[in-house]
């Protein structure tokens, strides 16, 4: 667990480290002079600090600056390699895994299966396996490590670190943070994985930019990222975005612990049932929305038609969250990437007579790559100074 407590002299002495490094972050190159007038501390007080700071590793020395008159000050950078950081996603039951510097540039991935069902246990020894693994592959040192951000399937709860609801692991009420920061010793971040997932396309791919978004994803549930203002909503009980529960489709009798009636008619588990009334051949490890789009292409009429009212119920939901949020971008992934051009412009022709104000809608980018961007990021922005202490 990390230790957040400090004493008085502690904490004032971690806000003049903080402020001294947000300038360089800020700023690139900076003499301590330069700092000193920057953060309004005084010259002993950025010296010692920096001193600190570059035996540490943060910061190191670059060279001579431009004199104003006497001697050239020495230059200061922040070190982005000082540590580096883990960010994983579990996807159905792949766990994808990769390192990052301090910038959030990936380094090294790691991949593995889980066996199904999948349970707590296996997946934080999975996480435990992939920790070590990518320390084996870069020679980086645990102790390197600022922190691991984790996206996982269901309802989390970040502020008390636990995964209230999960339908398709069966995860209840399980505190997963603190068990991984138990087994990693490293200090952890958890969120729901389409929120890593919608954190790393607004981080670094298509929604970079954007001050509203929507991340829809698609897969064996339907879930999305909500992003206002630059800002993640998460609702009073962190479940926003929680779209698979929408009324859309065919809606019967649901039991306890279930999926919701939108992923149940319309998620890939959801298409695959209805596209095996249709087709013999039809390959379960392959998209299923490129193979319909391959048979109806063939002329299948029968099969065109189940396309129409697949993107007319993905329509539906995103006409529901046009009208409550009014986003400036809707990004599409997991199983819609797959969608091509005419699919695409079947749901814009159909939110175009529904809504009346159009957002962009983009395919995501970044691939399987965007939840373990977002899960960096994640940790980014809870250590944004990096250098957290553990007990």
């Amino acid at each position: 667990m990390v230790e957040r407590k400090k004493t008085g002299s502690t904490l004032a002495k971690e806000m003049n480290r903080q402020a001294i490094l947000e300038q360089v972050k800020q700023h690139g190159r900076l003499s301590r002079a330069e700092l000193s007038k920057r953060t309004a501390l005084s010259r002993p007080c950025v010296s010692s600090l920096v001193n600190e700071m570059m035996s540490e590793g943060v910061l190191y020395e670059v060279g001579a600056g431009q004199s104003s008159g006497g001697r050239k000050p020495i230059l200061l950078e922040y070190n982005y390699q000082a540590q580096s950081i883990v960010g994983a996603v579990f996807e159905g039951s792949t766990l994808h895994m990769a390192l990052s510097d301090l910038r959030g540039n990936i380094f090294a991935r790691y991949e593995t299966r889980l066996c199904q069902p999948a349970t707590g246990e296996t997946a934080i020894s999975a996480l435990e396996a992939g920790v070590s693994a990518l320390l084996g592959q870069t020679g980086i040192e645990r102790q390197r490590l600022l922190g691991i951000g984790v996206g996982l399937p269901g309802i989390t709860q970040r502020r008390v670190g636990t995964i209230s609801f999960s339908p398709s692991t069966g995860w209840k009420e399980l505190p997963v943070q603190q068990e991984i920061e138990r087994r990693l010793s490293i200090p952890a971040v958890i969120d729901n994985d389409v929120n890593m997932m919608a954190q790393g396309e607004y981080a670094q791919g298509v929604g970079l930019g954007a001050a509203s978004v929507v991340y829809i994803y698609v897969g064996t549930g339907i879930g999305s990222g909500i992003i206002i203002d630059g800002q993640f909503y998460r609702g009073c009980t962190e479940a926003a975005g929680e779209i698979g529960y929408m009324m859309v489709g065919p809606v019967e009798e649901r039991r306890d612990q279930e999926f919701g009636v939108f992923e149940k008619n319309y998620s890939v588990p959801g298409i695959i049932r209805k596209a095996r009334e249709l087709l013999s051949d039809l390959q379960e490890d392959a998209s299923v929305i490129q193979q319909l789009i391959v048979h109806a292409s063939q002329g299948n009429q029968r099969v065109d038609g189940l396309l129409e009212d697949i993107y007319r119920h993905w329509a539906y939901a995103m006409a529901n969250i046009i009208s409550v949020l009014n986003p400036e971008l809707i990004v599409l992934s997991g199983e819609m990437i797959h969608m091509d051009d005419r699919g695409l412009e079947q749901i814009r022709a159909l939110l175009v007579q529904w809504v009346p104000v159009m957002p962009q809608i983009k395919k995501a980018v970044l691939g399987n790559q965007a939840g373990m961007i977002g899960a960096v990021h994640s940790v980014l922005e809870a250590y944004p100074y990096g250098q957290c202490k553990q007990r």
